[in-house]
């Protein structure tokens, strides 16, 4: 049933040169911005030649972020998403981060792939928009990644997300701000060769419009305008202009734009090589610079999510039909799962959460896809495919719970698994797990008759499960089954009774 009241929603990303917020409110169906923040924090420039972040990177974070958990600090947690990209997704102390983020924030944060970005930018551009019909390349110049897009309406056709960003390019090619012709032509040429692969499926013949997403771009379309090289967006002419003026000066510190964010200089040369080298490479005459990204597309996922039009149950109904599998078969696993639940609520608050409910149902639609690939240890191979894949609406951090519960499903429980997962997930996922397990367990015969009206409880590490009298005296086969899961459990110190 569709809420009517009013919502307060929050989107936070932090990308890999500013952390932006927006908070909006939801009434009727109509979107109002209440607050939009956005600080210079230039994530990426604090990763070492290691790919750490160095720790005064970290408190500068920190200190943003800390700021923003004021202001999102009381919304509801369903209501909030916030999500790391590309620096992220690459520092390799990375976790300990998280946890003290996570303090500040008050909220948890999902590292997102860069396709799933790209995803999220999309849906950014085309709401802020609006539907047509007419294929669009969206473009989104980040702090360390660039994400290119073909999509109609709402729809993205064609994502990929490139590892070059305006600046980490300009930290390559234009050191402490220095600009020179030569340094110029190295950083196109680079961002060239990262776009070579994809720039026949990106080329100006497969779209009718060019729309650009992102502070680099906008910044560069409002020298354009102030210079009146360019009074429509961004052109190959205006940016040739510019990319003219530039060379004409030796460092940063010479241009003059008139209100330009002077926090953008130090990365401005990299985003204008990263435009240039894509505007030559795909042929682009001119391109219009759009409002929306990342953050709205965030916000429109979340209320896909309060709305019960979740894409990430859409990606799992893709995956299962790519992968052939059984779905009646997992219908009625997705069945027993709910049955067991609701004879846990009264004793136990996870079963009830939503979450919970979700993460089960995907996984038993997921868990036999590995057995395209190969029949033996298919559960592992299914593991793989879902933590490794580009699932559209998935976060790193989902995919890997979905990954622990389908590789835990048969045979040896992994406890070592279930510490890798962020909390509140490491703390119920066993019992996700044993839940799964069971549901799996009693239909394995793949029989469409009903099951009996079982009862379950689960005290600490014992799980009890009655069957109606004389039930398993007539089902050798689930008793047999359940004293092998019994021994599967007693490894893991959990102890299974039934009768």
């Amino acid at each position: 049933m569709q809420k009517t009241t009013p919502e307060i929603v929050a989107a936070v990303d932090l990308g890999s040169n500013s952390f932006h917020m927006i908070v909006c409110r939801l009434h009727e169906g109509k979107l109002t911005t209440l607050d939009s923040l956005k600080e210079m924090v230039r994530l990426a420039s604090g990763l070492d030649k290691n790919t750490m972040l160095s720790q005064d990177t970290q408190q500068r974070a920190l200190n943003c972020l800390e700021r923003f958990g004021q202001r999102i600090r009381a919304i509801p947690p369903d209501n909030v998403r916030i999500v790391g990209t590309n620096t992220l997704r690459t520092a390799k102390n990375v976790d300990d981060f998280l946890i003290k983020a996570e303090l500040a924030l008050n909220h948890p944060i999902h590292i997102i792939s860069g396709i799933e970005e790209a995803r999220l930018i999309y849906q950014g551009v085309a709401h802020s928009l609006g539907s047509n019909a007419q294929r669009r390349l969206v473009m989104d110049i980040g702090g360390g990644s660039t994400e290119y897009i073909i999509g109609a309406n709402n729809v993205p056709e064609e994502k990929e997300s490139l590892h070059m960003g305006c600046v980490s390019i300009s930290h390559l090619f234009f050191k402490q701000g220095v600009i020179n012709k030569d340094d110029f032509a190295r950083a196109v040429l680079f961002a060239e060769q990262q776009l070579e692969p994809f720039a026949k499926k990106f080329q100006r013949k497969n779209w009718h419009e060019a729309i650009g997403a992102s502070g680099s771009l906008r910044s560069i379309a409002k020298v354009l305008e102030v210079k009146n090289w360019s009074n429509n967006g961004i052109t190959k002419q205006g940016l040739e202009l510019l990319v003219d003026y530039l060379l004409s000066c030796k460092h940063i510190s010479e241009l003059n734009f008139p209100d330009f964010d002077p926090e953008r200089l130090p990365v401005f040369p990299g985003g204008v090589a990263i435009a240039y080298a894509t505007f030559k490479s795909l042929k682009i005459e001119q391109m219009t610079v759009s409002d929306g990204a990342l953050r709205e597309g965030l916000i429109q996922d979340i209320l896909g999510r309060l709305y019960h039009h979740d894409i990430r149950s859409e990606t799992t109904k893709m995956l299962a039909k790519r992968f052939h599998t059984d779905q009646p078969h997992a219908m009625r696993i997705q069945d027993t799962i709910t049955h067991i639940l609701t004879r846990l609520i009264p004793d136990h608050a996870w079963a009830s959460e939503e979450d919970s409910r979700q993460f089960l149902h995907w996984a038993a639609e997921l868990h036999e896809i590995g057995r395209d690939i190969a029949h033996s240890q298919y559960h592992k191979h299914s593991a793989y495919i879902v933590e490794h894949g580009d699932l559209a609406g998935f976060s790193r951090q989902d995919q890997l719970l979905l990954a622990t519960l389908i590789k835990n499903h048969r045979r040896k429980l992994s406890t070592t698994q279930i510490k890798k997962l962020p909390e509140p997930w490491q703390t119920k996922t066993s019992s996700l797990i044993i839940v799964l397990r069971l549901a799996i367990l009693l239909r394995r015969n793949r029989d469409e008759n009903e099951l009996p009206n079982l009862d379950i409880s689960f005290s600490k590490k014992k799980i009890h499960l009655n069957f109606p009298l004389l039930w398993l005296d007539q089902a050798p086969l689930t008793r047999a089954d359940l004293n092998q899961e019994a021994e599967y459990l007693k490894a893991a110190s959990f102890s299974l009774v039934f009768s």
